[in-house]
């Protein structure tokens, strides 16, 4: 017997069949459509990238044990993009020369880490990004929140369902020097810490606590400035929270944007200041769904130009899982809007001009490859998920004519070939439904 290689795929990765790819289409072709109305245009960049340019400032976690490495024929080490800013970074520096800043960008990619797959978690994920590149005004923190707004309401969410968190490195190293007493040298390990805060109970933070060198009494002091919330800010000295874009607007108008919480810190080590993340309210789902922040020298890597930036990147698995959660998740849309079925084999050439007119004026049309009975067409025509099937019959195309059947009704009606685009139009406008 035949050996077959298997038709699963690759563990962590997923096939799309039509079904799914028309909810993932309807998805992101409506946050393409909020985005481009803030200005920002689309770009990309390669799969493959130089490996130092994770290694570099990517995090630990992604560089040590998330990464794909590969060695190309030239001695190159390589590595498959597990996240789009350092490329975004590269892309920048490389264009520096012509490109009128501030540079207002998006992308929408797929993204590759080598994690242990679960809910909310696989090996490839699509990735929206969204960045903007020249700028340190705290305008930009204002746009980029609007805009995570604006993309959660077109997709039907409501600011009940969601959460936007923020906190600020400037300010939280602060917190953590000054009124904690970490010295530098462990500042690294301590925000390590303060990112797995929710995720382990009270008694393993506090033995990971002492393992960085975090006395007890210095880890109360970093209990109560945690719980403290936005009422922490007012303990920070006026030139801090000068330094800081979100201190800036949390004193403004803006503040309803977002919610203050030094919680938040995010593994990434290019973040230089602004890092936010968005939660999910429901207790079924209660993750966070993507994040980003501000970087200030991530671009520093390639030029010695200073290019800061600020952006996110928006995870298809989180995000549908959200949807699916609150039930505002698409239905599937059909591939194919109607069907011209010829009754005898000499008429389909007469159904494949009635087709190619369809088509010319919109619609999504297909005729049949081999001859089968009427009945049997009309059947797969309704299983396909079309609207309606147009029916050329012998006697009805000699006199100029063809039926249009709704297949939701069953209603049907005899129209002129010679109109039939505006015709078919007319008809299943007044179906209903």
């Amino acid at each position: 017997m035949t050996q077959h290689l298997p038709t699963t795929p690759y563990r962590g990765t997923r096939d799309f069949l039509p079904a799914e790819m028309s909810i993932r289409q309807q998805v992101f072709t409506c946050l393409y459509e909020v985005i481009e109305r803030y200005g920002y245009a689309r770009y990309d960049g390669p799969l493959l990238e130089p490996a130092e340019i994770y290694e570099a400032k990517s995090g630990q976690e992604i560089a040590e044990l998330q990464l794909y490495t590969l060695t190309d024929r030239g001695g190159r080490r390589l590595a498959i993009r597990p996240e789009m800013t350092p490329s975004v970074a590269r892309i920048i520096a490389a264009n520096a020369k012509t490109l009128q800043f501030p540079v207002r960008w998006y992308c929408h990619v797929n993204c590759h880490r080598y994690e242990r797959p679960q809910r909310g978690r696989v090996r490839e994920h699509w990735q929206i990004n969204v960045d903007i590149l020249g700028s340190d005004s705290p305008a930009c923190e204002i746009e980029i929140f609007e805009l995570i707004h604006d993309m959660m309401a077109a997709l039907g969410a409501t600011r009940d369902m969601y959460l936007l968190r923020a906190n600020d490195r400037i300010l939280l190293e602060d917190v953590l020097t000054r009124i904690v007493g970490v010295p530098a040298d462990q500042l690294r390990a301590v925000t390590g810490l303060i990112d797995r805060w929710e995720k382990y109970p009270r008694t393993q933070l506090a033995e990971d606590a002492a393992k960085v060198g975090i006395s007890d009494a210095q880890f109360g002091k970093l209990e109560d400035a945690l719980k403290a919330g936005e009422d922490l800010l007012a303990e920070l000295p006026a030139e801090v929270r000068g330094r800081s874009p979100l201190a800036q607007l949390l004193a403004g108008p803006a503040r309803e944007l977002v919610t203050f919480d030094p919680l938040i810190v995010r593994a990434f080590e290019y973040y230089t200041s602004t890092v936010f993340e968005v939660f999910d309210r429901d207790p079924a789902n209660n993750r966070s769904l993507f994040g980003g922040g501000r970087y200030g020298d991530l671009v520093g890597l390639f030029s010695d130009q200073r290019i800061p930036g600020i952006g996110f990147g928006m995870g298809d698995v989180t995000l549908l899982d959200f949807l699916d959660t609150h039930g505002i998740l698409p239905q599937p849309r059909a591939g194919t809007d109607l069907v011209v079925i010829p009754t005898t084999p000499d008429l389909h050439e007469a159904a494949r001009t009635i087709a190619r007119q369809l088509r010319q004026a919109g619609w999504r049309v297909t005729t049949p490859l081999e001859p089968r009975k009427l009945g049997k067409e009309i059947t797969r025509a309704a299983k396909t998920g079309a609207r309606a099937v147009i029916i050329i019959g012998p006697d009805d195309w000699e006199r100029g004519d063809l039926v249009v059947r709704d297949l939701a009704t069953g209603q049907q009606q005899t129209i002129s070939s010679s109109t039939v685009s505006h015709q078919v139009g007319t008809f299943l406008s007044a179906q209903p439904g």
